[in-house]
């Protein structure tokens, strides 16, 4: 069976990558497999950046079809922070919930009508020899009051979808994989994956 390794260490990230590409005849790893892999440096400049430095690396080291992935959140009115950041944005001592608290506090009591927001994610494949493509998805929403809501993991509490009216954590995993930023960027790249497949199978 061919494979894909997902670049990451992030296991609620990677649990969302097999469900959302699990009718795949594909065996799906991640870095957990590859513990000797090096240590990857996310100091690009844009999502695109970090994703394509993550996939072209580990394909390399492994000799695999890598897959790698960078993802936030933009709110309109900080400026499109957190952004690259996202992971990252309480500082050393991040986590998701103090991730939300802090966005929560820069927002203060702004409404709903300035609290627009829009996830991105960047998803790089690579193979043994480079790049093979790059592409974004983008998924639009506003920043409640606060937090609400069970399932996702990272901003989910507080991204609410207008069309729901309830954060992806409310919503959870069954409509947030028909729509995510997530979804819509890994839509982009089956074809590729699917040929992938097919070639693995004729060698």
């Amino acid at each position: 069976m061919p494979e894909l390794v997902i670049a990451t260490k992030n296991k609620k990230k990677l649990k969302e990558i097999k469900e959302l590409l699990g009718d795949f005849d594909l065996k799906i790893t991640s870095l957990a497999d590859y513990p000797e892999t090096p240590r990857i440096i996310e100091n690009g400049k844009t999502f695109k950046e970090n994703a394509v430095k993550k996939a072209v690396k580990i394909a390399r080291f492994t000799g695999k079809l890598a897959m790698g992935e960078d993802s936030g959140l933009c709110v309109d009115a900080l400026n499109g922070k957190p952004g690259i950041y996202s992971a990252r944005f309480a500082g050393k001592e991040k986590s998701d919930l103090k991730n939300n608290l802090k966005i929560l506090k820069l927002l203060g009591n702004k409404p709903l009508s300035s609290r627009k927001a829009y996830y991105v994610c960047a998803v790089a494949i690579a193979d043994k020899h480079g790049l093979v493509t790059v592409v974004e998805g983008k998924c639009n929403g506003v920043i409640g009051l606060d937090q609400k809501g069970e399932h996702g993991f990272g901003y989910d509490p507080l991204f609410i979808i207008p069309k729901y009216k309830k954060t992806f954590a409310q919503l959870g995993e069954r409509i947030k994989h028909k729509m995510s930023h997530r979804y819509l960027a890994l839509k982009k790249v089956r074809k590729v994956i699917q040929k992938y497949i097919e070639q693995s199978k004729l060698n």
